[in-house]
């Protein structure tokens, strides 16, 4: 088995908040994350995708492929934008980490069967430096 990864960044918005909880226990619980009007991050998501070189090309997948799909299934519907407002995929969910992850997941493990024999091994989104989530479709 061989591991392929590509890594993407964008810039996104979210807020963190329990619409169901008090204002105060959101600050409580979230802090400065349940600001109002949100904040933002510079986001790293690196995917990676694991299979077989296939005997004619040595690829498990072409990574121009892999880095088009990438971008427009999940960058250009992130980059930019309010994760809490303006991401269909993301709509009424709470904007974590943790949940965005399995939601990219969700789409990029559907276009990928689609197209190869290779499938998702781990997603790696990094909110910060030095704060990342990984995901393995567990």
């Amino acid at each position: 088995m061989v591991y392929v990864s590509r890594k993407e960044h964008f810039n996104a918005a979210h807020r963190l908040f329990n619409p169901t909880w008090s204002d105060e226990k959101n600050s409580e619980v979230f802090g400065a994350c349940a600001n109002v009007n949100g904040h933002g991050h510079n986001f790293e998501l690196i995917v990676t995708v694991k299979g077989e070189p296939h005997p004619d090309t040595g690829f498990v997948i072409d990574l121009k492929v892999l880095a088009d799909l990438v971008k427009t299934e999940i960058i250009d519907k992130v980059d930019h934008r309010n994760l809490n407002v303006d991401v269909d995929f993301m709509r009424g969910k709470m904007a974590s980490c943790e949940v965005f992850v399995v939601e990219i997941w969700k789409i990029l493990d559907q276009a990928l069967a689609q197209i190869t024999e290779a499938r998702l091994h781990r997603i790696r989104l990094y909110e910060t430096p030095r704060n990342y989530v990984d995901y393995y479709g567990e």
